[in-house]
Order: structure tokens, then C-alpha cells, then sequence
């Protein structure tokens, strides 16, 4: 019943984003032509096209929004998935199918129109209808999501739909599962309680979820109490008990879910290589290689050096500021450690007093800190410090997103105290980071930020990229947590 449920609410999407992408395009159409507003700042130069010439492209508009769509994974449906997520899963797959609906107008009008079809351009599409079909096409598709995640998250709250979720392990990491889907009830989760092996005796559970028996039960319990998803979230010194209870649950109509306990696993992805035939696994292997490098160079470029050009005023009025409030040169040069291992030196705005660490050497900033000065203590709150390594972005020192660098003093510290911290040097470390953005930075668990960083270097793509820079605009400045 579960995945015919999904089986329809995936087609209805499929069919309404092909109709709200007609739709959007036949209101670009007619807002690009005969809107006052629109014909003054962008005048007509090539007479108006009968609206005849737009109807017969919308066949192309409506295959190509759905496989933007598909090419996005919005047609993978699941109940985890943000706001932020859908709203940027939208606006790139809005962006693919007007890359697609431009390629497939031209290449129709270069090959198959007929030399009467091609005089009259009947099949070009104005840019600007491309434009503003995009802004619509976005608007529209993200408010039928919008308005479906409403309509399910009031099924939910009344107990309809709901799916029955079992944990396997009652430990730490299996309660941190229970937490996340009890404080998250707008997902539409209900679970039903634990199995574990260690917590024999223990009915009562956590928070109230019953303890319901073994590990080896899970597969007679999970046909019992209709489960639709089991979590396993056992500790790795269980790595057998979970290849069988993978196995056996298997035989049951359940979606298994593991949860790794990424500090004390290999968190990176996997790949397979051949090593003259004989089969060699990569555990470190990361998605941005190759040509993924250069596009994440490219958006740097382009992003650090507008940002540069915008911002010239503020930076140079803050420099201002930080010379007539302090002694002491305007920029601070640190020694940080960047991609693979390698020093980096980057450059802030001066916020502390002038060889403040001289007797110290380097020291964890904290709360009231006494080497800040009064104007270092607002530029690092509202980030403002940090405008200035925008030109090791550009320089290629570092990158947009990506984890933010340490002093090696720390490094040599951290990696022997903390499993798998080396790894996160193997990206360009960035101004902001998926750490930052969910509230991981300044004096804050260092645990807890390898955690994120590592899911951002496994997980890397360029949505995810512009993701963290929109919730870096919407969270990231006066943060809490800096010093």
C-alpha cells in the first residue's frame, strides 16, 4: 500500500510539473509581449511573435521540466528531505530544462524546420521568455511541493500515513536515531520500539519506547508489528549480529537503514580499483576529483571576485575602522592548514590587539576573550573578519564552501585525539562549511564538526554548495558561538 501511495504521489507530480511548466511558459509568453512593464525595460526589437509559434514548443517544455526534475532527484521521494533541499533541487533542474529547452528549440530550427519555417524563426524562443519562464517554472513547481508537504504533515500529525519505524540497538548511537525522529514528528515517523542483544532484561527502553526483544527476534517482530523501516545502529564491535540481521530481515517486506557511527568508521566513500586484475578498495575516495574540481574552481572565481567588486566599499570602510580604533596593521596573516596537509596563510581583518598571542603562543579563543578588541569582538559575531580571505579564494589558497581551515598548532592536536580528522583536509578548505551553516563553529564540539565536514566531502555537488551558501546568508551571521 506504502509504495503504491508512492507509486501516485510520484505521477502526480510528474503530471503537475509538466502542466505548471505549460503553464509558466505560456505566462512568460504573455507577460514578455504584452505586459507594459516588462516591454519598456526590455523593448521589442523583432516585432511580436503570434502566440501559435510558443504553443507548439510546450510538448518540449513539458518533457523537459520532469527530466530537469529527474535529473535532480525529485522524483526520489523521501519523508527526510528539507525545504532548502527542494526549493534548490527546483531552481537547478528549472535551470537544466531551459539549458534543454534552448538546445532542443535551436537544434529543431537547424535541422528540421523547413527554409519558410526558418525565415520566420518559428521555433525561436525569446531569451527573456526563457528568463522569466525560469523565475516562474521555479515559483510555481516549489509551491505544489510546498503545499503537498502541508497537506502530508497534517495527515501525519492526525496519525494517518504514518510509517513504523524499529531501532536496532539501544545503545548511544540508537537513541541518537530515536531523538532525531522524536524531535522531527512532522516526518511522519512513529516508532515502535528497540531490539538489542546487551540490554537483555531492560523492557522500559528509552523515552518510553519498549525494548521488544533480540536482535535475532527482529525479523518475527517486524512481521508482527508491521514495520516499514528498520534502522540498525549497532556499535562496529557488532559487526556480525548486523550482516545477520540484514539477512534475515531481508526476507520481510522492511527497508533497512544503516547508521554508521561515522567517527569511529571509515566515513568516506568507498571505490572499487583494479590493480592488474586484482581488486583493490579505495576507502578514501571523495566525488570531487576530475573535472569537479574545475567546476568548483570556476564558481569560486566568479563568486570571489564579484564579491570582491561588490563589497570594496564595506571592505575598505572597515579597514578604515580597525586602523582608527587599534594600533596595529589593518589585516591579520595566519598560518592554517588547507588541502592535503599543505600550510596556507590567510588573511582576516585584525580583530585582536596587536601581538596579542606574543607571550600566549596559540590559544583557543573563548567567551569574553581580552585579547579582543571592542571593534574585533563585532567583526568576528557578524563573521566581517572573514571578508578578506575572499582573495585566498581567488588566489586558490581556498574555496567558497568547504571546511574551515585549522591552525597546525591545533592539527597535530586534534588528529591523535580525534579518528579520521586528517581526512577532512583532503577538499580546499572554505569560508563557510556545512559545519558552520548547522550551528558547528567557535567553541563548539570538534567531534561534532568532523562529523559534518565529512558528510560534506562525501556527499560534495554543486547544489550542496549553493545550498550552504544560501543558509550561510540566512544563519551564518551573528553567530552565537563566535569569539
Amino acid at each position: 500500500m506504502v509504495n503504491r501511495h508512492n507509486r501516485l504521489l510520484v505521477a502526480f507530480h510528474v503530471i503537475s510539473d509538466a502542466l505548471l511548466g505549460v503553464t509558466a511558459f505560456i505566462i512568460a509568453y504573455a507577460l514578455r509581449f504584452h505586459t507594459p512593464i516588462v516591454t519598456a525595460l526590455i523593448p521589442i526589437t523583432r516585432g511580436v511573435p503570434p502566440l501559435q509559434q510558443y504553443i507548439q514548443d510546450l510538448p518540449f517544455v513539458a518533457t523537459l521540466v520532469p527530466l530537469g526534475f529527474q535529473l535532480q532527484g525529485l522524483y526520489r521521494l523521501r519523508r527526510g528531505r528539507s525545504r532548502v533541499d527542494d526549493f534548490f533541487a527546483v531552481f537547478v533542474g528549472s535551470i537544466l530544462a531551459v539549458v534543454f529547452g534552448i538546445v532542443a528549440t535551436l537544434y529543431v530550427q537547424t535541422y528540421f524546420a523547413s527554409p519558410e519555417t526558418k525565415s520566420r524563426g518559428a521555433f525561436e524562443v525569446s531569451q527573456a521568455v526563457w528568463a522569466i519562464f525560469l523565475v516562474l517554472n521555479v515559483a510555481l513547481a516549489y509551491a505544489s511541493r510546498e503545499l503537498v508537504r502541508e497537506v502530508l504533515e497534517r495527515r501525519w500529525r492526525a496519525g494517518i500515513g504514518l510509517k513504523r519505524i524499529l531501532i536496532a540497538g539501544a545503545g548511544e548511537l540508537g537513541r541518537l536515531v530515536a531523538d532525531k525522529i522524536l524531535e522531527h514528528r512532522e516526518l511522519g515517523y512513529q516508532i515502535v520500539g528497540f531490539v538489542d542483544d546487551r540490554a537483555a532484561g531492560d523492557h522500559l527502553g528509552y523515552r518510553g519506547l519498549p525494548l521488544l526483544g533480540t536482535i535475532r527476534e527482529a525479523a518475527e517482530i517486524s512481521s508482527r508489528e508491521g514495520i516499514d523501516h528498520l534502522y540498525v545502529a549497532l556499535p562496529p564491535e557488532q559487526h556480525v549480529q548486523m550482516l545477520e540481521l540484514i539477512e534475515t530481515t531481508s526476507r520481510e517486506c522492511v527497508d533497512v537503514k544503516v547508521v554508521p557511527d561515522l567517527l569511529q568508521v571509515i566515513a568516506l566513500r568507498a571505490r572499487l580499483e583494479d590493480l592488474d586484475g586484482v581488486p583493490v578498495i579505495n576507502i578514501n575516495d571523495v566525488p570531487l576529483q576530475g573535472f569537479n574540481t574545475i567546476v568548483k574552481r570556476g564558481i569560486d572565481v566568479v563568486i570571489s571576485s564579484g564579491a570582491l567588486a561588490l563589497l570594496s566599499i564595506p571592505i575598505g570602510s572597515i579597514a578604515l575602522l580597525v586602523k582608527a580604533t587599534s594600533r596595529g596593521p589593518v589585516f591579520y596573516r595566519q598560518e592554517r592548514m588547507g588541502l592535503d596537509g599543505k600550510t596556507i596563510n590567510i588573511v582576516k581583518f585584525r580583530s585582536m590587539h596587536h601581538e596579542a598571542e606574543r607571550d600566549t603562543g596559540p590559544v583557543w579563543a573563548r567567551e569574553n576573550d581580552p585579547r579582543v578588541t571592542v571593534l574585533g569582538k563585532f567583526l568576528r559575531r557578524s563573521n566581517l573578519d572573514e571578508l578578506p580571505q575572499l582573495w585566498n579564494v581567488l588566489r586558490g589558497d581556498m574555496s567558497i564552501v568547504g571546511p574551515r581551515p585549522e591552525r597546525p598548532h591545533f592539527v597535530e592536536q586534534f588528529k591523535h585525539r580525534i579518528p579520521q580528522y586528517m581526512l577532512r583536509h583532503k577538499v580546499k578548505a572554505g569560508l563557510t562549511g556545512w559545519a558552520q551553516v548547522n550551528g558547528w563553529r567557535g567553541n563548539t564540539s570538534i567531534e561534532k564538526r568532523i562529523e559534518y565536514d565529512l558528510y560534506y566531502i562525501e556527499n560534495w555537488s554543486v547544489r550542496l554548495d549553493l545550498k550552504i551558501m544560501w543558509l550561510t546568508l540566512l544563519r551564518g551571521f551573528f553567530h552565537k558561538h563566535a569569539y
